[in-house]
């Protein structure tokens, strides 16, 4: 039985990460597809030539040349191409196994060359971008896309502050190694595992890390009278361990599949698989397991076996899925560790400060677990009520889980059903007798409050609503946009679709917001209740051209635009000058308050 509670680790991690890394295994470096070479024309100038390998292709009207600063474009001559209907950019020219430029003989000794391409019916590369010595034809990498398909460039930003990276210009924080290689030239690898773990100690009450705790109670509880301090100790330290090397294990498993952690979270088969788990552990808190699984196999993942090392497998289990629940909180530290990773192929120091990041989160819940284990009551008829309560607690796991993969008015539905059943449960529709006490008619009164809870949320659902704190707020939406001039974003999903609004923005002198953003980011939906509708946000950002990415559905496209801009998820806020370029020190990532967006944009604005 042991080895089946490790074969269900193990299996839950693969379901994570295969089927991204599937998709990226076979993809060749920028370098390796798209092989350039310079040689002197017979007719004068210079030849360049591509040799493109099997399966991929590149764009004719992306192969484009500029001086050496970049500023003046130079004339350049290109063959016809093959035309297809591009999934990407629609009908376009295309190359395939070979293409070839020649840049007429001129007055430049160097210049720099930009072209981009794609693989056949999967992924597009960021445009690459390299500078060619025209009396040695020395080719040298000067921009490309960042991390994951092309090793990073060592060659200096090209402006100051910031770097050409995929065609856009980052700050150059965001284009280096950033905080993790600050921490490593101040104090050695040491030091950066330590700032790691007291990052996760301030993140620990964050709303993301939150839904551990009533998580780690329901595994608490179904031990029963045997729980005491000790064994809450064990129990909760094998959870917090469990979920910390899921942390490190999937940055290892994100360097070597060439995704981010934030992608591999939000594999639809982990997400559902983790959403499954949680609906099954719900069944057996209300009695329910042996109808739905063997229960000497249930027992053993849930915890309920006799023995202590049964309940710390079935803990330990638990607590490596519930690294899919913290996964998605981006913050300022996971960020850094995974673009660190992306950048320098240092797996072991990224790995390590993920663990102690996961660690770090986790303190608070092993105390939780030792001390307020003595809260719980070990015997009686109140042990069953317990169990119900966090049987619905999971439920609610469980719900929240597959609403990032479900329309938003069905997850609103599935609220409403469980709103509903659990007032089945207190009491609501239960008859009472004139005899009856004052605690059966306050559960009953529980119960019809929560009814009414119920059909609220399953009009929201019906009529399109999707935020169970406000079912019914969209029904007066444009009504309340048109009377307080609510702050509007414009939705892209693709790098070119940015590059022309930057191009729009510098034309018209006006900086650019991007906000990356997604339905089952739960630190996002704060951001758009409580922070942007503020008036001190409206007016700093009154002047700006305000983009949003919805990474709710992760496709190539935005993938893409995510490696070309060095994001590791939701929420994060870019925000560009009229240069198009990053500003330094105005990147926003995780928790955003309306003090440090002001700051940032009024900054930009400058």
């Amino acid at each position: 039985m042991r080895k089946i509670t490790l074969a269900l680790s193990a299996l839950l991690f693969l379901v994570g990460i295969l089927p991204a890394a599937a998709q990226q295994s076979d993809l060749l470096q920028a370098d390796e597809a798209f092989r350039l070479t310079a040689a002197p024309a017979r007719q004068g100038g210079v030849t360049f030539e591509w040799k493109i390998a099997d399966g991929y292709y590149l764009y004719r009207d992306h192969i484009e040349a500029k001086n050496a600063d970049g500023e003046a474009p130079v004339a350049l001559e290109t063959t016809e191409g093959t035309r297809e209907d591009d999934p990407n950019f629609g009908v376009s020219e295309v190359y395939y196994r070979t293409a070839s430029a020649h840049l007429p003989k001129g007055d430049a000794s160097e210049i720099l060359l930009t072209y981009q391409g794609c693989k056949k019916d999967s992924i597009c590369y960021p445009p690459e971008t390299r500078a060619v010595n025209l009396e040695t034809l020395e080719i040298r990498t000067a921009g490309s896309g960042l991390g994951l398909f092309a090793p990073p460039s060592e060659e200096p930003a090209q402006a100051a502050g910031a770097a050409d990276t995929g065609g856009f210009r980052l700050s150059q924080d965001a284009a280096s190694g950033g905080m993790v290689a600050s921490l490593l030239a101040n104090g050695g690898a040491l030091w950066v595992v330590a700032s790691f773990l007291a990052f996760g100690l301030l993140l620990a009450f964050t709303p993301c890390v939150l839904p551990m705790y009533p998580i780690l109670s329901a595994t608490l509880a179904r031990s029963g009278e045997t729980l005491t301090p000790r064994r809450g100790f064990a129990l909760s330290l094998a959870y917090v361990l469990a979920m910390a090397t899921a942390f490190g294990l999937l940055g290892v498993a994100a360097a070597w599949s060439g995704q981010n952690l934030q992608i591999v979270l939000q594999s639809p088969y982990a997400v559902g698989a983790v959403a499954a788990i949680f609906f099954i552990l719900a069944l057996s808190m209300f009695g329910l397991f042996e109808i739905q699984l063997p229960s000497a196999w249930v027992s053993r993942v849930a915890g309920t076996g006799g023995g202590l090392r049964g309940s710390l497998g079935g803990a330990a289990a638990i607590g490596f899925t519930s690294a899919l629940i913290v996964g998605p909180c981006v913050t300022a530290p996971l960020a850094a560790a995974l673009l660190y990773i992306a950048q320098t192929g240092d797996a072991a120091l990224g790995a390590a400060a993920l663990f102690a990041l996961g660690l770090g989160q986790g303190l608070p819940l092993i105390a939780f677990g030792t001390f307020g284990s003595r809260a719980l009551p070990k015997t009686g008829g109140w042990m069953d009520h317990v169990k119900y309560v966090f049987g619905f607690v999971l439920l609610g796991m469980a719900v929240w889980m597959a609403s990032r993969l479900l329309p938003a008015p069905a997850t609103l539905a599935l609220w409403a059903a469980l709103a509903m059943v659990a007032a089945v449960f207190v009491g609501a529709f239960d008859a009472l007798g004139s005899d009856a006490t004052a605690g059966r008619r306050l559960r009953k009164g529980t119960g019809m409050v929560l009814a009414l809870y119920a059909l609220i949320l399953g009009v929201g659902a019906a009529s399109g609503g999707s935020d169970p704190a406000r079912p019914l707020a969209h029904i007066v939406l444009s009504r309340q946009t048109a009377e307080t001039g609510a702050l509007g974003f414009a939705n892209i999903s693709a790098a070119p679709e940015l590059q022309s609004v930057l191009a729009t923005a510098s034309s018209e002198k006006r900086p650019t917001l991007v906000y990356f953003t997604a339905d089952w980011c739960v630190t996002c939906t704060g951001i758009e209740r409580d922070v942007l509708p503020a008036a001190q946000v409206a007016d700093s950002l009154a002047g700006f051209r305000r983009i949003k990415v919805d990474l709710s559905r992760l496709d190539e496209a935005n993938q893409s635009l995510m490696r070309d801009l060095a994001v590791v998820g939701p929420p994060t806020m870019i925000f560009f000058g009229t240069d198009k370029a990053e500003i330094d020190g105005t990147r926003l990532v995780g928790e955003i308050e309306v003090k440090s967006l002001v700051a940032s944009a009024t900054q930009a604005g400058k």
